[in-house]
């Protein structure tokens, strides 16, 4: 299968001035923003004079919007903008802190601020959601799915094991020396079920999503946008009755397919997948579902 053509994009950082570093309280707290252009203006059936569709890309646990070009490609092909964004804490471009990897809820506060900001700049087309592993949680939750406080609580203090992350070791351990498991750390999870959801988002792409087992039935059965899922039948990562299949099952807008029963979770960003053109036919099937929801 021919890959798209590589576009370098437009990189810029930007600061959320009403979160803090995670390495310096002092410092607002950075996200790096990729943005890549439509290779065919006009493509996705804009409005006459109108704004551009666009899809904002997020990436999995430990990963970076730099390497998501197998999803961008596909989608600025089809005629979209696309922006993907570092998550801070969570990236290996800026290097990892446990609560990047464990606040999961501050992923999807990082896009709306990101659209914020391009909406600043010039107005939005209709928008959609992507996102891979840790980065499908996300794009559900800009579609109002919460976490569940007091499983996240159970987990944060031992009483759920948490999955080895490999990408850092030990991370349960280094949260707690940076935020010890107290009444205070226990009201800060608030923040976890809040209402996340973001009304620009009239569509979501999720592949390999992850956290399916920490959110809850109520806000899966509340979503109310186009949903499509793809997983691998060979993924021990976010494996599909754990992670997949809460999402595919609760929400009523859902549908999707197995990218292939041999597909692992590591195809999607591996040098040298077992099956090489796994991330780009995926690609080119995010492209059409957002054809089909945003033009």
């Amino acid at each position: 299968m021919a890959t798209p053509r590589r576009q370098c994009p437009l990189i810029r950082v930007l600061y959320d001035e009403s979160r803090r570093d995670l390495r310096d309280p002092g410092r607002p707290r950075p996200v790096r923003v990729y943005l890549w252009e439509p290779d065919r203006p006009g493509a996705a059936s804009a409005p006459p004079d109108g704004p551009v569709p666009l899809v904002v890309v997020s990436h999995g646990t430990g990963g970076s919007g730099g390497d998501m070009e197998w999803l961008a490609g596909p989608l600025r092909g089809a005629g979209f903008r696309v922006v993907a964004l570092d998550h801070h804490g969570n990236s290996h471009v800026d290097g990892y802190e446990p609560e990047g990897f464990l606040h999961v809820w501050e992923r999807p506060r990082d896009v709306s601020f990101v659209l914020d900001a391009l909406a600043r700049e010039r107005p939005l087309g209709p928008v959609g959601a992507a996102g891979f592993s840790l980065g499908g949680y996300t794009a559900a939750a800009l579609a109002g799915v919460r976490v569940d406080p007091g499983i996240l609580w159970a987990v944060l203090t031992g009483g759920v094991p948490l999955p080895e992350i490999p990408e850092f070791p030990g991370v349960l351990e280094a949260l707690r020396v940076k935020h010890p498991p107290d009444e205070a750390s226990r009201r800060a999870l608030d923040a976890a079920g809040a209402d996340l959801s973001d009304p620009r988002v009239r569509a979501v792409f999720q592949v390999a999503p992850g956290v399916g087992g920490l959110v809850t039935p109520e806000s899966l059965a509340a979503v109310r946008v186009p949903v499509d899922i793809r997983w691998g039948g060979a993924d021990t990562v976010t494996p599909y009755e754990a992670d997949t299949r809460p999402y595919l099952e609760h929400i009523p807008t859902a549908s999707g397919r197995s990218a292939g029963p041999d597909v692992r979770h590591d195809d999607f960003f591996a040098p040298e997948p077992a099956d090489p053109d796994v991330r780009f036919r995926v690609g080119g099937e995010a492209a059409a579902f957002f054809r089909r929801h945003l033009t």
